[in-house]
């Protein structure tokens, strides 16, 4: 599968401030990471820390579809990266036939 690139807009917090971009779909980076100058641009700020990366707040879109999600504030990836936990809570997945972005309904399991 090629790369698979989204339209995306990240608000901050508020939505009072946003950006249009295309974000790099990474299916095995948990959370959506935003580079620090682009956050920062946004008035995202750090709320904390694990190990080396620091941990922010941002709704973000795609496809139409928002909501308000951890991210990852990085100082070394240079892209919008969309994460995984980012794809399931929008309802959203990659094809891996199709390489494209498509809706999957979202489930709630009970173990009996």
């Amino acid at each position: 599968m090629c790369h698979v690139w989204v339209n995306a807009e990240i608000f901050d917090q508020g939505k009072v401030r946003s950006k249009k971009v295309r974000g790099l779909v990474d299916t095995g980076a948990t959370l959506t990471t935003l580079p620090e100058s682009f956050a920062a641009g946004l008035g995202i700020v750090p709320t904390g820390q694990e190990l080396t990366i620091k941990k922010g707040r941002a709704v973000v879109r795609v496809a139409n579809k928002e909501e308000l999600q951890a991210v990852w504030i990085s100082d070394i990836i240079d892209k919008v990266l969309i994460g995984s936990v980012t794809l399931g809570t929008l309802g959203l997945r990659v094809n891996p036939i199709t390489g494209k972005i498509e809706e999957t309904p979202l489930l709630l399991y009970r173990c009996s």
